[in-house]
């Protein structure tokens, strides 16, 4: 006889499922082994240039010279990390430059993006195959530094401003046409078109479902953003005079030419100064904060840089 009793609270109890193993095959097996060893061996040699990189970073200069590259310090030693952080309250200043620049730049850079690809998206704007084909044409054929030179500093007046760090890198007319395809290829027309329907303005439209729904686009295009910004230091040396506006990348980029060519900091350099060493402390400082930021956005990375790859 069933039991028709049911708890105190109304929630029906889970009912436990029984998994079911399906069991492999002997060349299921077999496949899978070689599978994953030749994942690994491919990780493992990707690996291993960052591994000698870092342990060069902390070797000294007289064992790298002599003995070269190895994957542990042969001689430990801090000399470049210290010349790099001789003035600590530099470091500090263009450190918090390129992160802010980057964080805001990516962001603005991820809005301005997404709408216009979703003005090109939309099939009731009249001249939208137009202003597409002039967003591409300014990718083949530009005016040259002069004249771009010219209009930022005397038309926007953005020389040593903070703006001109975050407006000149932002737009990029590659990353609209893969937003705009993206949208058209994962967010169906009537799903728009009933919201519309239902009322919903065009911005409530964008903030409420094709921003939502583009996230594996933004989280693969905002990382190549943020890279550039990170990595960005000609904008820095073009448009900038000013201590307080320097990126790290610009900062490293002086001490770097000033061991190389003895110019700028010429005074500061002298013939026990680490050139090999650092160099890979440079990569290091400037690698680790994308290496810590991209496992954030991997899961999206794989669907989003497929974008256009088939077409449904």
């Amino acid at each position: 006889m069933e039991s028709n009793i049911q708890p105190m609270n109304g929630t029906i109890p889970a009912v436990k499922h029984k998994s079911v193993k399906i069991r492999k095959s002997k060349n299921d097996r077999i496949f899978e082994a070689i599978s994953y060893t030749i994942v690994a061996l491919i990780a493992l040699f990707c690996l291993i240039p960052f591994i000698v990189m870092l342990a060069g970073s902390f070797s000294s200069e007289e064992s790298v010279l002599k003995e070269g590259y190895w994957f542990w310090p042969r001689s430990f030693s801090l000399q470049a990390y210290d010349f790099i952080f001789r003035y600590p309250a530099d470091v500090l200043n263009a450190f918090k430059i390129s992160l802010s620049v980057t964080v805001i730049g990516t962001a603005l850079s991820l809005f301005i993006s997404t709408m216009a690809a979703y003005v090109l998206y939309r099939k009731e704007v009249k001249y939208r195959n137009g202003l597409a084909f002039f967003l591409y044409f300014t990718t083949l054929f530009n005016g040259g530094l002069a004249p771009y030179y010219l209009w930022v500093c005397n038309n926007l007046h953005l020389k040593n401003t903070y703006l001109v760090l975050v407006l000149v890198p932002m737009f990029n007319v590659m990353y609209v046409l893969i937003m705009r395809s993206f949208i058209s290829g994962s967010i169906p027309e009537p799903l728009v078109e009933s919201a519309r329907i239902d009322g919903a303005g065009d911005f409530r439209i964008f903030f409420q479902m094709i921003l939502p729904l583009s996230k594996p686009a933004l989280a693969s295009i905002g990382l190549f953003t943020a890279l550039a910004y990170w990595n960005d230091w000609w904008t820095a040396m073009m448009f900038t005079d000013k201590t307080q506006l320097v990126s790290l990348q610009y900062l490293l980029y002086k001490m770097l030419s000033s061991i190389n060519l003895s110019s700028t900091f010429a005074q500061h350099v002298t013939d026990n100064s680490p050139k090999e060493t650092f160099k890979l402390a440079l990569t290091v400082i400037t690698t680790v904060p994308i290496a810590i930021v991209f496992p954030f956005v991997q899961k999206y990375f794989v669907k989003g840089v497929t974008i256009g790859a088939v077409k449904g």
